[in-house]
């Protein structure tokens, strides 16, 4: 087993039995930190068939991969935002995965102190749904299926970190800057979701930047852009005439929430930053 460190977006090799994790790891408003990317191959062929190891991996980066090539035995995968131990980011702290459509040969559970509570099985996988948990709640511990057929493959696909909790001054400035998108908006509604976060549909008035096209134009008559912003289910959101800055980052194709203070007050910040050019960047408040 050796972790193998690579560019963004790495080529997966679609074995008939293997298993793939991929990281994102998101602490609050801290996305412009948090960008580093790992990917970790292990393969079962190393091991004798009628053993049951447990092997530990520690994956200790913001986005990456954990690919488990003809799983036999179990991986326990312990997860390690790119932060201070002692930060407060690691309060509420969440993390989402989705698994591959063509994934199979093992299950994924939640193992704390040693109990163990089933995540995601082998046949829910083909669904390719996102999951989420808190990671207080423990490592990942994945189970290779006992099966004669060591051509299977089992496959997980993306996981991310999110957390609920006020912005400070910097992280606001910072977030505007550096998120995946940045604008000004108000939420018309909440749509129903899972347990685990639910889409916010908004309207933007102004949109700063988006790094894919997450928002359309044409929202408010033809006169915003318009899009939904998924919120883990922690956070609140308020719906109706406060107009909010909202940033965050882009996963799995969609919106997700970061730093979203009222506008008005994000504008006071911002102007006073800009009088002792303080402002890590420049946008069009107008």
């Amino acid at each position: 087993m050796a972790p193998l460190i690579t560019p963004p977006s790495p080529q997966v090799i679609k074995y008939e039995s293997s298993l793939l994790l991929v990281i994102l790891m998101i602490l609050g408003s801290k996305l412009h930190a948090l960008y580093e990317r790992c990917l970790l191959i292990c393969s079962g062929l190393s091991h004798e068939s009628h053993r049951r190891d447990v092997e530990q991996v520690y994956l200790r980066c913001s986005q990456g991969s954990l690919e488990w090539l003809y799983p036999t035995g179990a991986i326990i995968v312990n997860l390690r935002p790119n932060t201070e131990p002692s930060s407060q980011h690691m309060a509420g702290l969440h993390v989402c995965i989705k698994p591959h459509t063509y994934s199979q040969g093992s299950h994924v559970y939640l193992e704390h102190s040693g109990d163990l509570r089933m995540l995601l099985a082998e046949k829910d996988q083909a669904q390719s749904t996102v999951h989420c948990f808190s990671l207080a709640e423990g490592a990942l511990f994945v189970e290779a299926v006992p099966q004669t057929d060591i051509s299977r493959r089992s496959q997980l696909s993306n996981m991310s970190w999110f957390t609920c909790k006020p912005c400070s001054d910097e992280e606001v400035l910072m977030a505007v800057c550096t998120s995946d998108f940045a604008g000004s908006g108000i939420f018309r509604g909440v749509a129903s979701g899972t347990i685990d976060q639910s889409p916010a549909v908004v309207t933007l008035s102004r949109l700063f930047h988006q790094k894919s096209r997450v928002f359309a134009w044409g929202g408010a008559r033809g006169r915003g852009w318009a899009g939904r912003i998924n919120v883990p289910a922690q956070c609140s959101v308020h719906t109706g005439g406060d107009e909010y800055l909202l940033t965050g980052s882009v996963h799995f194709g969609e919106a997700w929430l970061g730093c979203a203070p009222r506008y008005k007050d994000f504008l006071k910040l911002y102007i006073r930053a800009q009088k002792v050019e303080t402002n890590p960047c420049e946008i069009d408040t107008d």
